[in-house]
């Protein structure tokens, strides 16, 4: 299997044998010609020592991932500076000849997470699952019978805008919605907020209460609006401070105020929780994508 995780700040490009990621290598993402032309070189030639069953391909969006659409597989406008309208499915699937599969890296996650992660320990929050990734951008994948969930397109709930704390000034930083949640929490949004990069911002700067407000509140409409069982809370910002994650919980619990009677400081740390599989979650999307394309294109043909 093959498998590309293009992310907003990086692209991991892997191969691996069922979940076992036996080789992979990290691009930088900086334009899609580069990022792409680097990423289809790899494939080509890792395929030509030993051509793989199916590719998987893991993207952050908007994607058109109607296969009608005659920009199937391409990136819709997005925040990203010069990737609105990249041909991400052609570039990478065009490469080598084998069934291929494209959808967002969160639903990739998702995916991997109800395979191998919070779903093969408790199969019950395989069905229902959201994961979150909070990173240079906001996404969420959710899945529904073990399948993605899709429609006019994908879910796109990192520009969703909800009730801004009491007393935040912060405007947001989105160019398309200001203070969406995305413009609020991502990495970028965290830097401008707080002068600095979010790995530096000291653990007990106030300011940490409006962040979680902000997540919490993204939470709780992922909670009412979708029914999710679970929500994983992945990505460098999602992962990256066990003690934020405490805080959301917390909030999640006070601003649900008990309306939803499955959700109480007894039961939020199993519904609000880090990805089971880490940081592993996004690079095996991609394969679990791949396993998918091969579902997708049935047996293969007796020598």
């Amino acid at each position: 299997m093959a498998g590309v995780e293009l992310g907003g700040t990086k692209a991991i490009v892997l191969r691996a044998e069922g979940n076992a990621i036996a080789e992979q290598v990290t691009i930088p993402t900086t334009s899609p010609t580069e990022t792409l032309d680097a990423a289809a070189n790899l494939l080509r030639r890792w395929h030509a020592q030993a051509p793989f069953d199916a590719l998987g391909i893991a993207s952050f969006g908007p994607l058109r991932l109607d296969h009608a659409a005659a920009d199937f597989g391409r990136m819709l406008p997005t925040p990203k500076p010069g990737w609105s309208g990249a041909d991400i499915f052609g570039a990478l699937a065009g490469a080598i000849d084998c069934p291929a599969a494209i959808d967002t890296d969160v639903d990739g996650a998702a995916l991997a997470e109800a395979r191998w992660g919070v779903g093969a320990d408790d199969p019950a929050l395989a069905d229902g699952l959201c994961y979150l990734t909070i990173g240079t951008g906001v996404g969420g994948g959710f899945l529904s019978r073990d399948r993605p969930l899709h429609g006019a397109m994908h879910p796109e709930v990192g520009h969703i805008v909800t009730r801004r704390a009491p007393g935040d000034p912060f405007p947001g930083i989105c160019p398309f919605h200001g203070d969406c949640i995305e413009g609020l929490v991502s990495g970028p949004a965290l830097a401008a907020r707080f002068g600095m990069p979010g790995d530096r911002i000291a653990p007990d700067d106030p300011r940490w209460d409006h962040v979680a407000h902000d997540i919490a509140q993204l939470v709780g409409t992922i909670l009412l609006t979708t029914s999710a069982r679970c929500v994983l809370i992945g990505g460098g910002v999602g992962m990256g401070r066990a003690a934020l994650l405490d805080r959301v919980r917390t909030k999640v619990v006070a601003q649900l105020a008990g309306y939803l009677p499955h959700v109480d400081e007894a039961s939020i740390g199993r519904i609000v929780r880090a990805p089971a599989l880490g940081e592993r979650a996004g690079p095996l999307g991609a394969v679990a994508l791949a396993l998918e394309a091969l579902d997708a294109a049935g047996p293969l043909p007796s020598a």
